[in-house]
């Protein structure tokens, strides 16, 4: 069996990981899945920022372990979750680094989400409590600030 390839990141393959100052929600089929202050922007290359969400701001009753796995070289071993109650489109929705490498050591405890798996995740700026009010209806018309 061929072993598996580590590799670290650099110039040609840039990983950055920065605490998001939004509150990130995530729902599916209406229901409030990970709603977080605490989540990591993780920027990988020329791919679009990812949110990786602290375990404890998630709500696990509503995901379902499955035995999809992948592996990542910069990474590690990821392992994956569905969201019933979003249908096929949700299968394998969510990952999870549990035991990341020590060059992205930040994401462990984290997950993160697929943006066509799931109906919404949504970043809310809010500096006064006023703005936070009206991210109810940002997040009905589906908007990213």
């Amino acid at each position: 069996m061929k072993e598996k390839q580590i590799k670290n990141p650099g110039p040609d393959h840039p990983i950055s990981i920065q605490h998001n100052r939004a509150r990130v929600v995530v729902s599916v089929a209406g229901r409030v899945i990970a709603d977080t202050r605490n989540a990591l922007a993780l920027r990988e290359a020329v791919y679009p920022a990812v949110q990786y969400i602290p375990r404890q701001d998630v709500d696990f009753s509503q995901l379902e372990r499955t035995d999809h796995a992948t592996y990542c070289p910069y990474k590690g071993d990821c392992n994956y979750y569905s969201v019933p109650a979003g249908g096929r489109k949700s299968v394998n929705a969510v990952w999870s680094y549990e035991d990341p490498f020590p060059a992205v050591s930040q994401i462990k405890g984290h997950v993160a989400f697929y943006s066509d798996r799931v109906d919404e995740i949504v970043e809310q700026l809010s500096t006064t409590r006023e703005s936070s009010k009206s991210s109810r209806s940002n997040q009905r018309m589906g908007k990213l600030l």
